[in-house]
């Protein structure tokens, strides 16, 4: 029923960048005539092929423009009929996996300037994280303080595939630009594939590799905490965005052990990861990896001691669920109320307008 999602926060929506046209509309003259000059007709990875299951509802492959390409499509398709409040833009063009940092610089940000333009402008309930060319931190920081002054960019966007974990310090002058204007780390499931997606090769299947993301959550996880990037950076927050979410108890429960068995290794952390998480983690719904039954939902929150670190997503287009079972059945309605609205406001402190820049 529509009104089961009156209010609710789509953590995890995708824009898709119809063609290389309509970034070089926001491309300055010489990155332009570059693009052209070259014979470049976009970039692409394997992480979601165009027209896979995974990758977008079979309806909603057809016609031209398709839903996910222009801002009308998405409130058709989802935002009027379940009257969503507000959703987050995460657009996953492949800007990380071009080796000319200035280049992937430069698409940065045409891909934030055609998301302001075509989607936010569009579209008063809409929000965005931004593209960062994470190759290079120092143009990552210009990118973000370009578009942190327009409070409608709420997060920061990395993949979790990537060359190193991300809590080394190369990335700090990243999460410092972050914690200065309230932004959100964000980090999705997807590889920039200059290394394989597995700690033992390239798999051969499409199933493989999407199995196998979470494994790449763990190692940034891992690394975040390690690292001390929530020492560093207290008023930190992090999504792992369509990372699933069973997979981070029993890590969790490694993790934490190990640690107490190496912890002068990295004195640093002065309480569990367990408590890191708690504070500093969120995950989206989207995938659920779990039987579809509430009390899955609740076994988790018990596991983990916290109730506030699920964030509701549709991830559209993406579509992993039957006709508009967004969330598993049997949610009690106080929980339900914190993964759609309360839990999103919590860990996007821009969403409610509390930080200003």
């Amino acid at each position: 029923m529509s009104g089961d999602w009156v209010g609710a926060i789509d953590c995890d929506m995708h824009p898709r960048v119809p063609n290389i046209a309509a970034l070089r509309a926001h491309m300055s003259e010489y990155w332009s005539d570059t693009v052209e000059l070259r014979g470049i007709e976009g970039f692409d990875t394997i992480a979601y092929p165009a027209n896979a299951p995974l990758t977008v509802r079979p309806d909603w492959r057809e016609g031209k423009p398709r839903p996910d390409e222009h801002a009308a499509g998405y409130a058709k398709a989802m935002l009027d009929p379940h009257k969503f409040g507000l959703a987050i833009c995460n657009c996953l063009y492949a800007v990380q996996i071009i080796r000319d940092e200035y280049m992937a610089a430069a698409f940065a940000t045409a891909v934030n300037a055609w998301v302001k333009t075509e989607w936010l402008d569009k579209d008063a309930r809409l929000r965005a994280s931004i593209v960062v060319p994470a190759q290079n931190p120092e143009l990552a920081v210009e990118e973000i303080e370009r578009w942190a002054p327009d409070s409608r960019f709420v997060q920061i966007l990395f993949l979790v595939g990537g060359e190193q974990p991300l809590g080394q310090s190369r990335f700090w002058p990243i999460y410092r630009a972050a914690e200065k204007h309230g932004l959100t780390i964000g980090i999705h499931a997807g590889s920039n594939y200059l290394h394989a997606v597995t700690g033992s090769g390239w798999p051969s299947y499409y199933l493989e590799d999407y199995a196998a993301q979470s494994l790449a959550f763990h190692t940034q996880l891992g690394s975040l905490i390690s690292e001390g990037v929530f020492v560093k950076f207290p008023k930190l927050k992090a999504v792992l965005i369509e990372s699933g979410v069973t997979w981070i108890a029993p890590y969790l429960w490694r993790l934490t052990k190990f640690w107490r068995g190496v912890r002068n290794e990295v004195p640093w952390i002065d309480r569990s990861p367990l408590e890191f998480v708690r504070d500093h983690i969120r995950l989206t719904i989207q995938p659920f990896d779990a039987p579809a039954a509430g009390v899955e939902i609740s076994r988790l929150m018990d596991l983990m001691q916290s109730d506030e670190m699920l964030l509701f997503a549709s991830d559209f287009p993406h579509w992993q669920f039957d006709g508009d079972a967004m969330l598993p059945a049997g949610i009690d309605a106080s929980l339900r109320k914190k993964i759609l609205i309360d839990n999103p406001l919590a860990a996007y402190p821009r969403l409610g307008g509390r930080h200003a820049t």
